[in-house]
C-alpha cells in the first residue's frame, strides 16, 4: 500500500453539461443524423457541488448505462493529453474532450485501483470501475478508430462515486484516504475485461473484487457463466 499521507493529484479542470440534440434527419453522413448526448462538457469556472449521482449542471443521456451512483463522475488522466493531441494530430484537444467531469494530473489507470477513497475539497469520492468507452466518444470527434483506440491503449478513465457530498473546484488536490485493494489497478481490470476474456479464473477474481460497481460484477458473473459452459461443452466433445 502506498503512503497515503504523500499520495495526492491535482484537480487540473472540471467540466459539465446536460444532455442535448445534435444532427438533421436526412443528413447524408451518418455522424450528423441525429442524436442526443451529454458528452459536449464544458469547462466550470468555480466551485461546483458534487452530489450523489451527478456533479451540479451535469448529465447523461444514457441512463441505462451512464450515471447513478456507481458512475456519478467520470475521472481522466491530464497525463495523457499531450499523447493524444500527437496522436489524433489535435494540438489544441481540450480537457473534457474524454467526455470527462475531472481531468487530474498525477494519477492515471495504473496507479488507481478499484475502491480507492479520494478527498476533493469537502468531497469523498471512491473508485467504482475503468471507465468503457462507447460510441458517443468516436461520434463526438468523428473518428470511427477512437473507441477502438482507447480499448487498445487502456486510457480509459474511470468512475468515482460520491460518498460524501460537498463543493470542489479547479487546482484543488485530489488525496488518497483509503486503498483496500491495492492489487486491483483500474489498468488490470481493463487487461481483464478486453484483452484476457477466456480466462475464468481471472473473470471470476475480477467480479469479486470489493466495491467494484454492480453493473461490472454482473457482466463479469455473466461471462463466468458462459465460459463454464464452453469448458463443459469442450469436455463432453
Amino acid at each position: 500500500m502506498p503512503d497515503l499521507q504523500n499520495s495526492s493529484a491535482s484537480l487540473c479542470s472540471i467540466q459539465v453539461g446536460m444532455p442535448k440534440n445534435y444532427g438533421v434527419e436526412g443528413a447524408a453522413d451518418a455522424h450528423d443524423m441525429p442524436w442526443t448526448t451529454g458528452f459536449f462538457k464544458l469547462p466550470v469556472d468555480g466551485p461546483v457541488f458534487a452530489a450523489t449521482t451527478n456533479l451540479a449542471g451535469d448529465g447523461q443521456a444514457d441512463l441505462e448505462n451512464h450515471g447513478g451512483i456507481d458512475k456519478a463522475v467520470l475521472a481522466y488522466s491530464a497525463g495523457h493529453y499531450p499523447k493524444w493531441r500527437e496522436e489524433l494530430r489535435k494540438p489544441d484537444l481540450p480537457y473534457g474532450a474524454f467526455g470527462e467531469n475531472l481531468t487530474v494530473a498525477g494519477w492515471s489507470e495504473a496507479s488507481v485501483c478499484i475502491g480507492d477513497i479520494l478527498r476533493i475539497g469537502k468531497a469523498v469520492f471512491e473508485v467504482s470501475q475503468p471507465r468503457q468507452p462507447c460510441w458517443k466518444l468516436a461520434r463526438r470527434w468523428r473518428m470511427h478508430e477512437l473507441t477502438a483506440m482507447v480499448v487498445r491503449n487502456g486510457r480509459s478513465g474511470w468512475y468515482l462515486r460520491v460518498l460524501e457530498q460537498g463543493i470542489i473546484a479547479a487546482q484543488m488536490q485530489a488525496v488518497l484516504i483509503d486503498r483496500p485493494n491495492p492489487e486491483w489497478t483500474i489498468a488490470r481490470a481493463n487487461e481483464i475485461l478486453h484483452h484476457r476474456s477466456t480466462d475464468l479464473s481471472l473473470t471470476l477474481a475480477l467480479a469479486d473484487v470489493p466495491r467494484l460497481s454492480n453493473s461490472w460484477v454482473e457482466g463479469l458473473r455473466e461471462r463466468a457463466d458462459y465460459l463454464r459452459a464452453e469448458q463443459l461443452r469442450n469436455s463432453n466433445s
